[in-house]
């Protein structure tokens, strides 16, 4: 089963949502917490179906779960036994599920559209570290170490009514290994999405092409990505990722700003973009998929739909 493949055929692109942080702190949630954005499904789970809402009525094809940063420790740290956090994760599945129906069950919503998606977002290592070494992928550990660190989480929302496991700001060869490896042995639909800081790498340098033809062997994956990048950096991107598989290629880069761990703050000016005519330019490039990533929000992906659609 390939639910990217099929909603392709009927539609031809896809729209992804945009960052879920951006729109939590919009709505008054306080991140400033080692779960970052998993610290509303503790607090704030209705601000999370709010979120939900915008993204689908601004357009998105999938939506996704809040669970980038609720690693298995992470949670543990947090103070929840490990049936509270299993509970919590399939709950966090649940309340995306639900608000995807209740949006699609109204016949206006039907119209030049396909069944939204529900994605499980998986983080990496380094979102449970808290340190931005998601964007370095510096972690020193194996393949085999970070599937350990990965699969408790793995096997609770594998066993969800998510369509795919998205797993996001991937920085390393190793840890694309470990997804790999995990996909495989769930079955599990699954997306690999890569936190590229140039043109032609990972963030722990391996050549994209040769992350994504290891992602191409692999049956269960279902796409490949490129998120929380630049978006000037995307058109390239693609293009190499092309090199290596036939593939969807999914990209959501985030607004170009440059996130600093210590402060935990976005600095910098971002990039300028227009959603519109960069869809439009990712879409020539290859891309499949297209949405966006940290400080983009519902209005960009209703730019990019009205671009790829009209």
């Amino acid at each position: 089963m390939n639910p990217i493949a099929d909603i392709l055929a009927r539609q031809g692109m896809l729209v992804l949502d945009g960052g879920l942080a951006t729109e939590l702190e919009s709505l008054g949630c306080d991140l400033d917490d080692p779960l970052w954005s998993a610290r509303a499904l503790l607090d704030s789970p209705d601000d999370i179906r709010e979120v939900c809402r915008r993204y689908l009525s601004a357009g998105a094809d999938c939506v996704a779960t809040a669970t980038y940063q609720a690693s298995t420790p992470g949670l543990a740290a947090a103070g929840l036994s490990h049936p509270e956090i299993a509970t919590l994760l399939r709950d966090a599945v649940s309340l995306v599920v639900e608000e995807r129906d209740r949006f699609w069950e109204d016949p206006s919503n039907r119209l030049g559209r396909s069944r939204p998606l529900v994605t499980a977002s998986v983080g990496p290592y380094g979102a449970y570290l808290a340190d931005g070494s998601e964007y370095r992928g510096d972690y020193g550990l194996s393949a085999a170490d970070l599937y350990d660190f990965h699969a408790d989480r793995w096997a609770d929302l594998a066993g969800t009514a998510a369509d795919v496991m998205a797993c996001e700001t991937t920085p390393s060869l190793e840890e694309t290994l470990a997804y790999c490896r995990l996909a495989a042995v769930s079955g599990s639909p699954t997306w690999v999405s890569f936190q590229c800081p140039d043109e032609r790498s990972l963030a722990d340098g391996t050549p994209l092409v040769e992350a994504v033809a290891v992602c191409h062997e692999e049956p269960n994956i279902v796409a490949v990505g490129i998120n929380c990048t630049d978006p000037r950096l995307v058109s390239a991107l693609v293009q190499r990722a092309r090199e290596s598989t036939d593939l969807p290629v999914l990209v959501y880069p985030n607004s170009g700003e440059e996130w600093d761990a210590g402060s935990k703050t976005w600095i910098g000016a971002p990039t300028p973009t227009d959603w519109a005519s960069r869809a439009r330019e990712w879409r020539e490039a290859g891309a499949s998929g297209i949405g966006g990533c940290c400080r983009v929000g519902p209005a960009d992906i209703t730019s990019i739909r009205q671009a790829l659609f009209g």
